[in-house]
């Protein structure tokens, strides 16, 4: 028989998924239906699906752009946080050096600092350098608070993994750079890919740092493309809002749903020694 226990554990799971998901289905529900539809009678079903709507949203918000302006900066910031964050978190989890745990430390303080608290230094800093208005200007704040999450999570999962493994290594004459990309490198996956996530995830729904950073509508990024495209000549046709917001957020949909299990391994392993 079936534990009472367990039923109201699904029950509340269920209440739980109603919750989240009600959201996503209201925004599609009124994606698909004409202005006068969604100002009559927002929360009933379409009587008519509009599929236009997302034509006019992709056009009307310039979204290949933006797409392509996110990819970039969420692409180099992915690759270059990952590679140093993985040396760094080797040379503090397997390597003895003195002041292995004083920087484990270190990165994990930078885990405590809100990014909110720095967006004005850094623009002063960044407009003495140029950087204001430019890729690079997103791509430099993303790297340096990613990189620390990053440490902590690789740092957990570098200590969990047996120490006969670097030995062999170091036997067959692997040095320290070696072991880890072409030893430990295809072991990371599901660590590497819950580090992503939470990368991509913030670096895409990212609003206060394009908002600061960029200046020229054809350097957006797609969060803040949406928010230019609500500012624009669209009538406040909410329809074609929430349209252009449904796709802004798919990407990110598709990338956690292919990549949840691998997400939910690398944080359990990470989670054993910290």
């Amino acid at each position: 028989p079936v534990k009472p226990v367990i039923v109201v554990v699904y029950i509340l799971l269920v209440i739980l998924a109603v919750v989240y998901l009600a959201p996503l289905l209201w925004m599609l529900s009124v994606s698909l239906k004409d202005n006068a539809g969604v100002m009559s009678a927002p929360f009933s079903l379409p009587d008519v699906f509009h599929f236009e709507n997302y034509q006019q949203a992709w056009q009307m918000g310039k979204l290949g752009t933006a797409l392509v302006n996110s990819v970039l900066v969420c692409g180099v910031t992915l690759i270059v946080s990952l590679f140093f964050g993985a040396m760094a978190a080797f040379a503090i989890a397997r390597m003895r050096w003195k002041l292995s745990e004083f920087m484990h430390t270190f990165f994990l303080i930078g885990m405590m600092v809100p990014v909110h608290c720095v967006l004005i230094p850094l623009f002063v800093r960044f407009a003495k350098l140029g950087l204001t208005n430019s890729q690079g200007g997103l791509m430099i704040p993303y790297i340096t608070f990613s990189l620390p999450m990053t440490i902590f999570l690789l740092t957990g999962f570098f200590r969990s993994m047996p120490g006969e493994m670097f030995e062999a290594a170091a036997i067959d004459g692997c040095n320290s750079f070696q072991t880890l990309y072409k030893v430990i490198v295809p072991m990371l996956m599901p660590a590497l890919v819950s580090c992503a996530l939470f990368q991509f995830m913030w670096s895409c729904n990212d609003f206060m740092g394009p908002l600061l950073y960029v200046q020229t509508p054809a350097k957006y990024p797609m969060s803040l493309f949406v928010k230019l495209s609500m500012d624009g000549d669209t009538g406040f046709a909410w329809n074609r809002i929430l349209a252009l917001s449904l796709i802004s957020i798919l990407p990110q949909l598709i990338v956690f749903f292919c990549a949840q299990d691998q997400f939910v391994e690398g944080i359990s392993a990470g989670a054993v020694k910290g």
